[in-house]
């Protein structure tokens, strides 16, 4: 896996679904974006029911707005990411789209990572009964 040379130029995109919902809006899965180059993420919560099209607008909206397009997006094969309308989108923008194999540490370690932290926090949260 290349080293990117700017923030977000190649983005982690993974699901974590099977959340316990909670909070005001009842979320149940999280979308995680991470950062390769400087090692940080951000956290989207989603309802797991969506479509791809949802998908693809949540990601637009509150990453690409705001950091820009990537170069190279890596992502699990979960069938949000595989749809037509997701490859067909991101093929007229330039971006390339890699996804990860089963389990390919050198592809997903960091987004592994993050997630096991997210968790760990979440879990915290909860054990004091924060929403």
């Amino acid at each position: 896996m290349e080293y990117p040379k700017h923030p977000w130029e190649i983005k982690n995109i993974y699901l974590v679904r099977g959340l316990v919902p909670g909070g005001k809006q009842i979320f149940n899965s999280l979308k995680v974006a991470v950062k390769r180059c400087i090692k940080a993420f951000r956290f989207l919560p989603f309802h797991n029911e969506e479509l791809e099209i949802d998908t693809s607008i949540l990601f637009q909206k509150n990453i690409i707005a705001q950091c820009g397009f990537p170069r190279v997006i890596i992502s699990e094969r979960d069938p949000k990411f595989t749809s037509d309308s997701w490859t067909n989108l991101y093929e007229i923008l330039g971006t390339k789209l890699a996804f990860s194999k089963a389990y390919h540490p050198q592809s997903d370690r960091l987004a592994e990572r993050m997630i096991h932290k997210m968790e760990e926090i979440i879990t915290r949260f909860r054990a004091y009964g924060v929403e």
